[in-house]
C-alpha cells in the first residue's frame, strides 16, 4: 500500500500520473521506444512540450494575454539569477520572507541596487511582513508566495505599477489568484507540479529587452521564448510528467476545484493543531500556508512515541526542516484528504494516551 506522502519536495504525484509516466518510460506512444530515449526534436515530444506550455497558461487563465510559458532547467535557484539578469536595470525591491527569498536577494545584488522593503527575519520568518511600500521607481518587485521551510504563505499581494515577480515554486496551481497581476512567475516543478528537473516560467513578454547589459544566451528569457523551450535539450521526463499532472488538474476541474480540496485539508490539520493540547503551530495563524503546515510538540519527551506512531501508520516525510525542527506536513495538490485524516487520527491517539 502506498504511503501517505507529506514530503516537502520532490512532491507527491497523482497515482494515475505515475502509472502513465511509468508506461511511457517503457513504451511511449506505442512507438516501441522509451520516452527517455526518444529525440527531443521528435514530433512526439514537440507535441508534449507544446501541450505543457499551453496547459500552464490555460490553468492560470493567461492565454492570449501577452504571456509565454517556458520550461527551463536549474530550478528556482537559477531563476534567482535569471530574473535579475533580465530585469534589473538600476534597482529592484524584494520582500524577504525566508531562505529562498534571501537567496534571491543575494543573487540580485550582483546586478544593481536591491531594496529589502520588508523582512520577517526578526522572528525567524514565522510571519509575512505587512505595511511595506514598493518604490514606484523600482524595476520590479520580487516576492515568494509560499515559504516551504517555515510554512508561511502570502494571502495578498501589493497593488503597484511596478512589475510583479513571484516565486511560486511550492504553491503554483494550488489556489485562485489574479494571475494577470504578475509579470513573471516561476516555479520549480518538484514542489507541486512534477518531478525535479524542470522549472516553469511564465513571462509577460513586454517586460523583456529593457536592460542594457549583454545577457548570456542560456540566461536570456527572450532566447528561450523564441526557441520554444528548446534552446538546449530539455528535461524530457520532467516536462512530460508535469504535462500529465497539469492535465490531471484540468480534468478534475482546474484550480478552482483543487483550491477547495486544499482548503479542506489545511482546515482539518490546523483545527487539530489548535485543539490538541500536545501540539502547537510554529507560524502566525493569519499567515499559515495551506501547502506546508509546520507544528511542534508541546512536550518534547513525546517525540519518540509520536514518531513511531506516524511512521507505523504509513506516514512519510513528516519531519520538519533541519533549520526549524518540529514537523512539517506538506499537503500538495495530489495529497488526498484521507492522508491528512490519518495524521489527525494519530495526533488524537497520542493525546488520548497522555
Amino acid at each position: 500500500m502506498k504511503k501517505h506522502n507529506f514530503s516537502a519536495g520532490p512532491c507527491i504525484l497523482p497515482q494515475e500520473v505515475l502509472e502513465k509516466a511509468s508506461e511511457a518510460v517503457l513504451n511511449f506512444n506505442d512507438d516501441d521506444l522509451s520516452l527517455i530515449e526518444i529525440s527531443h526534436r521528435s514530433k512526439s515530444f514537440v507535441e508534449v512540450m507544446e501541450k505543457a506550455r499551453s496547459l500552464a497558461l490555460e490553468l492560470l487563465g493567461l492565454e492570449n494575454k501577452g504571456y509565454k510559458a517556458v520550461f527551463l532547467q536549474g530550478g528556482a535557484s537559477l531563476e534567482f539569477l535569471m530574473v535579475a539578469y533580465n530585469l534589473l536595470h538600476k534597482k529592484a525591491a524584494y520582500l524577504n520572507t525566508g531562505t529562498w527569498a534571501n537567496n534571491a536577494i543575494k543573487e540580485a545584488k550582483a546586478f544593481g541596487e536591491v531594496l529589502e522593503v520588508g523582512s520577517s527575519k526578526d522572528k525567524d520568518f514565522n510571519y509575512i511582513p505587512k505595511g511595506y511600500t514598493v518604490p514606484e521607481d523600482a524595476d520590479y518587485f520580487h516576492c515568494t508566495s509560499n515559504n516551504t521551510i517555515v510554512g508561511t504563505q502570502m494571502k495578498a499581494f501589493p497593488e503597484t505599477n511596478v512589475s510583479l515577480v513571484c516565486d511560486m515554486s511550492s504553491d503554483i496551481f494550488s489556489r485562485q489568484l489574479d494571475f494577470e497581476k504578475f509579470d513573471l512567475i516561476y516555479a520549480g516543478a518538484q514542489k507541486n507540479m512534477g518531478p525535479a528537473g524542470t522549472t516553469l516560467v511564465i513571462i509577460k513578454e513586454e517586460i523583456l529587452g529593457k536592460v542594457e547589459r549583454q545577457i548570456p544566451t542560456m540566461l536570456d528569457y527572450q532566447v528561450h521564448i523564441a526557441k520554444e523551450s528548446m534552446a538546449n535539450t530539455p528535461s524530457v521526463f520532467a516536462v512530460y510528467v508535469s504535462m500529465l499532472t497539469m492535465q490531471w488538474l484540468k480534468d478534475l476541474g482546474g484550480i478552482k476545484f483543487i483550491e477547495e480540496v486544499n482548503n479542506k485539508k489545511a482546515a482539518l490539520l490546523y483545527t487539530e493543531i489548535d485543539r490538541n493540547s500536545l501540539f502547537t503551530g510554529i507560524v502566525a495563524k493569519e499567515d499559515r500556508s495551506t501547502m506546508n503546515a509546520t507544528f511542534t510538540l508541546t512536550d518534547a519527551s513525546l517525540k519518540e512515541t509520536f514518531d513511531v506512531m506516524w511512521s507505523t501508520a504509513g506516514i512519510s516525510g513528516l519531519n520538519g526542516h533541519r533549520s526549524v525542527g518540529g514537523y512539517r506536513a506538506s499537503m500538495y495538490n495530489a495529497l488526498p484528504l484521507y492522508s491528512v485524516q490519518v495524521l489527525v487520527d494519530i495526533m488524537q491517539e497520542l493525546e488520548a494516551k497522555k
